[in-house]
């Protein structure tokens, strides 16, 4: 534990542009580290959703979001276009910000290997902190798949941000199902500042009975962006094509998803579909559900591991994203989950995948997910703390 008179302070920043993984990751990260003892202040620059971070406080940033798949336009809370004065308001904010706070650990979610938008207000800080004394540790906090890069130079660029500026990435995944070098080419060079956490899993799903939430149900959920409405639609339809015919399906919408669009997937539902907004206690409908449907994000993927229920998994494809296909085949080469494509989707291909799920094994794998765990072990050690 650490020192309850005295405790450390972290500062925590994330920004989500498109669906709320991150921010859900961050959160997870955030709970662990607040029942440890440490001071956790998190940083929210996308649009305000309502996460449980363990009592850490939330300060939220003017908020931006991508306006399409590809992350090339931002827009600001009234979807205006953000321009030079948006973006040195809120480097400006940031900066204020750090030096309220003073932390001891300030730790950047993605960034530098990603959320290249964000460098106008993240540099800044990044400047402050790393000629501060005395001098906060600098950590990156990244998931286990990278996005490819397609233009030269980029990974260049992210090796030397670590360089200048990171003591530490911690890595949150597995090594023993895909390292970080399969995703980023510089990983050599830095290998020194480079630790695993295993993945990080909310661990809060309760297993019940027979009237438990979620109990032999279908649980088909898009994730928390708005780009998952294709395979809801399909979901409905394959209800009736596949041996689970006679099950509940319930259709989970995520968070950010317009109202018009959640009104008219609630207008298609069948009997025996339910369709309603993402819930708190989505983990809790995994550990007992029949089978989940879902896209291949790494929060819900590694719950669904976590839960060891049968699933398919239709990997988001869009925009320049990789790293879903790429996750969910590795798993999918273990054996402990179905891959439907998101290209060519139909509810007859859909169907079939679901009749292969619920008679095959559940999805088991030999993977670590205790990277909550882990990284306040990895926190403490370097702040001198003990355990």
């Amino acid at each position: 534990m650490t020192d309850q008179s005295n405790p450390l302070k972290i500062l925590f920043y994330v920004q989500h542009l498109l669906g709320i993984g991150h921010l859900k990751r961050t959160a997870t990260l955030a709970r662990n580290m607040m029942r440890t003892g440490f001071d956790v202040t998190v940083v929210s620059g996308g649009h305000e959703i309502d996460v449980d971070l363990g009592g850490a406080r939330l300060i939220q940033l003017p908020a931006t979001r991508a306006t399409d798949l590809y992350f090339k336009v931002l827009v600001d809370e009234e979807g205006q276009q953000i321009d030079d004065e948006w973006r040195q308001k809120r480097a400006n904010m940031l900066l204020d910000i750090y030096h309220e706070q003073k932390p001891d650990i300030l730790i950047t979610e993605l960034f530098p290997f990603g959320r290249r938008q964000m460098r106008f207000e993240l540099l800044p800080m990044l400047e402050a902190a790393s000629k501060d004394s005395p001098r906060p540790l600098i950590i990156s906090s990244v998931r286990d798949i990278l996005v490819a890069q397609k233009k030269p130079g980029r990974n260049d660029e992210m090796l030397g941000l670590v360089e200048t500026y990171f003591d530490y990435v911690m890595v949150h995944g597995d090594p023993e199902l895909i390292s970080l070098d399969k995703t980023f080419p510089h990983t050599e060079r830095i290998r020194d500042k480079i630790f695993y956490t295993g993945y990080v899993v909310d661990h809060t799903g309760v297993k019940g009975g027979p009237e438990a939430p979620g109990a032999g149900e279908v649980i088909v959920s898009s994730g928390g962006g708005a780009v998952g409405t294709n395979l809801l639609k399909s979901a409905m339809k394959a209800r009736t094509l596949s041996s689970a015919k006679d099950l509940t399906w319930r259709m989970m919408v995520g968070a950010t998803v317009e109202t018009e669009i959640f009104d008219e997937l609630a207008a298609l539902a069948p009997d025996g579909v339910i369709v309603q907004r993402a819930r708190p206690d989505f983990t809790t409908l995994l550990m007992n559900c029949a089978l989940s449907i879902s896209q291949g994000g790494y929060n819900t993927v590694m719950e669904t591991l976590h839960a060891k229920c049968r699933a398919v998994i239709v990997p988001y494809a869009g925009g320049l994203e990789t790293e879903q296909t790429l996750r969910a085949r590795l798993l999918a080469e273990k054996g402990v989950l179905q891959i439907a494509d998101e290209e060519g989707l139909t509810p007859e291909i859909l169907a079939a995948k679901v009749d292969d799920a619920l008679n095959g094994p559940p999805a088991r794998a030999e993977i670590d997910v205790n990277g909550g765990a882990k990284t306040i072990e990895l926190l403490q050690k370097w702040t001198d703390k003990g355990i």
